[in-house]
């Protein structure tokens, strides 16, 4: 029984070393290419070329390294009887809303002006307002809920918007109610998944609803994202600044004007990595279920593609 990881090379070896502390009785092969692929019968995959698993006719599981599946879901060469899992590791949702919390408080109390006064060594007391914050969670699955709970623990007033009604203990919206959602924040936070419905949904059209000036935080995938019009956006006055971790083109190309736009923040797609060790447990798991017949937890659904 052989298990592949096809991913880039530093994640490859944080999941080779915990695979071989964890589960050393399973021969891990690295990359698509191995003398006994039929014995190949899980597969570990981020961003892997198409078609670089057709080579495994024997695989009865296919497991995203990571909370995305659009690099999995794209490949049409993956035969749709083979499960597909992904991650759900509390440990991520928790990197994910200090990532969020951190954009939110530097925004709501002037971070960025107080650097700027700092590297001018000017004393900018009394100069700038904790600036009031509604804020909007465009996305309340697993990651988005976590992060709008915490915002609302934390006093700032939040709202959520989902395809289909969530309970929630903030006002969240669903289905046509979108309008709605839309005109009442000043902070929007993008958690969405991927997905054909989701692609360049943060496009100019959209900025056109919100009714003031809205802080853009996105952490979900470049392709959401349309970048030419979120700086028409900033330079129209729609948008007020973005905090963007995700880019159509990663990396993101250096002749892109995002980089250096003076309203932009840029991280690297960083906003929450994987765990090795418990998604090293949770791909053993959906394994072990499937070799016993048993309903997997972590499946994805390939007409929602999450």
């Amino acid at each position: 029984m052989h298990f592949a990881i096809i991913a880039p090379p530093v994640p490859t070896q944080k999941w080779k070393e915990n695979f071989e502390r964890i589960a050393p009785h399973i021969h891990l092969v690295i990359g698509s290419e191995t003398e006994h692929p039929e014995k190949v019968v899980c597969a570990m995959v981020w961003n892997q070329q198409k078609g670089a698993l057709s080579i495994f006719k024997n695989l009865k599981l296919i497991f995203a390294m990571g909370a995305g599946v659009d690099h999995v879901l794209s490949d049409n060469t993956i035969p749709e009887h083979i499960p597909i899992c992904r991650v759900v590791d509390q440990q991520m949702a928790f990197s994910m809303s200090n990532y969020i919390l951190m954009a939110i408080l530097n925004y709501h109390r002037s971070w960025y002006e107080f650097q700027d006064a700092q590297s001018r060594k000017h004393w900018a007391q009394f100069e700038f307002i904790e600036r009031p914050l509604k804020i909007g969670v465009l996305g309340i699955g697993h990651l988005g809920m976590d992060a709008a709970n915490k915002i609302h623990n934390i006093g700032f007033p939040v709202i959520g918007y989902s395809n289909s009604p969530k309970k929630t203990i903030f006002p969240s919206y669903s289905g046509d109610q979108f309008d709605k959602f839309i005109e009442q924040i000043n902070v929007l936070v993008c958690t969405v998944p991927y997905t054909p419905k989701t692609h360049g949904l943060l496009n100019y059209s959209l900025f056109e609803k919100l009714k003031e000036p809205t802080y853009l935080i996105n952490v979900s995938r470049g392709s959401v994202q349309v970048e030419k019009d979120i700086i028409k956006a900033l330079n129209m006055g729609l948008i007020s600044g973005a905090f963007l971790d995700v880019f159509e083109e990663e990396p993101l190309p250096k002749a892109s004007p995002l980089w250096s736009h003076p309203k932009v923040k840029i991280t690297p797609h960083i906003a929450s990595l994987t765990y090795p060790k418990e998604s090293t447990r949770q791909v053993l798991n959906c394994f072990d279920r499937i070799e016993k017949g048993l309903d997997i937890p972590q499946q994805v659904s390939r007409e929602k593609m999450y």
